[in-house]
């Protein structure tokens, strides 16, 4: 190969016959680029001690953090949401959902003053696994795309579920002790065909609960869904 001024190859390029095609250059810098990524987001429900569910439905992906709304009484943090404005996804980012996973846990009581004080609190009743497998029994969850509603699966199906898991025992005064939780970690919808979200999608999940479901118990209930997937955003460079 011969080289012209400032290095650059002259008009008689030699090449080896074993080199392959030469690979096209652009003429122009690209203008933008794609940039992928794997990400959750993840909304809230509250449901305070004594609530109806029964032919109820309620929306997630609704509220953003720092608001409130969704059953609490106090603003959404981190732990509920991470929705930065409630019902979209955010501008010029495609999400495609690969997984949806539900979480039930457990909040205060009726007696407490405070609405929505505690979450996560340990599942170590009768009454409390009640609580749980009523929902995961009875609730069925359902995209709400404004004019269009797609049932998703029965909420024992969206991940983390399956039934109640762990043990309960009982000490030397007939209190129960131990922790009881539905599970963690398998995904079961959407593992073959993601569903798409565009950006600035206006979308949300509704729970809903047929007619035969109980009403809440003692404790406040508090049900966290995640979506799982991937987004895609452009840069725009020049």
């Amino acid at each position: 190969m011969s080289y012209g001024n400032y290095g650059m190859p002259a008009s008689g390029i030699i090449l080896s016959p074993d080199a392959g095609p030469v690979p096209p250059v652009p003429l122009q810098q690209p203008q933008n680029l794609f940039r992928f990524g794997e990400q959750t987001i993840w909304s809230s429900l509250n449901f305070n001690g004594a609530t109806a569910l029964a032919s109820t439905t309620n929306r997630l992906f609704s509220v953003p953090i720092g608001s409130t709304g969704q059953g609490f009484g106090n603003a959404l943090s981190i732990a509920e949401t991470n929705l930065k404005e409630g019902g979209r996804v955010p501008s010029g980012v495609a999400y495609d959902v690969f997984g949806i996973s539900t979480e039930i846990s457990m909040g205060n009581q009726i007696s407490d003053t405070t609405a929505d004080l505690y979450q996560g609190l340990p599942i170590d009743t009768a009454a409390e696994i009640a609580d749980l497998t009523n929902i995961l029994h009875n609730g069925v969850l359902s995209w709400d795309f404004t004019q269009t509603v797609v049932d998703i699966c029965p909420v024992i199906l969206a991940g983390t579920g399956g039934g109640a898991f762990g043990a309960i025992a009982q000490n030397a005064a007939g209190a129960n002790s131990g922790n009881m939780n539905n599970g963690n970690g398998s995904i079961w919808m959407y593992r073959k065909h993601p569903v798409a979200l565009p950006g600035n999608t206006t979308f949300s999940v509704v729970l809903r609960f047929g007619s035969r479901a109980a009403p809440v118990g003692t404790n406040a209930v508090n049900v966290r869904l995640t979506l799982l997937g991937y987004y895609k955003n452009v840069i725009e460079i020049g």
